[in-house]
């Protein structure tokens, strides 16, 4: 599995230099930026450069500190692009160019592509190297007399079409589940009462980290 830790820089939001970066939790890296954006649309360049970098079938998966990136390339995209990437209430879909190169991007890939929200600033070693990266980035486009004027300007033309999806009115079809083929072994009270204290432990610890698996 590939880890790749991603994030976006506006020196001044909304409206000043971005920049944004990937950094993969084996050593490469990159980053770009732009003389105008918003950090939305520096967290998504971001992603979409992540997924970008990494072709392939082996699976790949993301570490942003944006919940608005993450949920822009995984949990929204879908219904966005069964409605002629509308939202729910008819109006067009923010920073649309960018959430379509994500979309073609992850359905060109062969493998699998995975997100997980981690907290920014503090001390999250990756996520902290590409902030860095990131921030350098957006200084250097802020004077680059050849950095590209927003965070989509210089994508290319999409070369495919919208990925198929299931209509979303059809309905779920319900799979009744199978006969057990052995019998359950039973638990004994003492089992029960161990594993329902260690129970609140894990579930303390995941909010603790406040991670959020796509």
């Amino acid at each position: 599995m590939i880890i790749v830790s991603t994030d976006g820089s506006c020196l001044r939001n909304p409206g000043g230099a971005i920049g944004w970066a990937w950094v993969n939790h084996q050593g490469t890296s990159g980053s770009g930026g732009a003389v105008s954006g918003t950090n939305q649309v520096a967290e998504l360049r971001a992603v979409l450069e992540a997924v970008v970098a990494h072709p392939g079938a082996e699976p790949l998966f993301i570490e942003s500190d944006s919940l608005y990136a993450i949920k822009c390339a995984s949990e929204w995209i879908s219904g966005w692009r069964m409605n002629g990437w509308r939202t729910s209430s008819g109006g067009p879909v923010k920073n649309v160019e960018l959430v379509r190169h994500i979309d073609q991007a992850i359905a060109s890939r062969p493998g699998p592509v995975r997100f997980r929200w981690v907290r920014g600033h503090v001390g999250n070693y990756f996520n902290e190297q590409a902030d860095q990266l990131a921030g350098t980035a957006a200084r250097r486009a802020a004077t680059a007399p050849d950095a590209a004027a927003t965070g989509s300007s210089d994508l290319p033309a999409l070369t495919m079409p919208d990925p198929i999806t299931t209509d979303p009115t059809e309905p779920i079809p319900v799979i009744e589940p199978a006969e057990p083929t052995e019998p359950i072994p039973a638990v004994t009270p003492r089992t029960k009462k161990v594993a329902a204290q260690a129970q609140p432990a894990r579930a303390k610890s995941r909010k603790a980290d406040a991670l959020t698996l796509f």
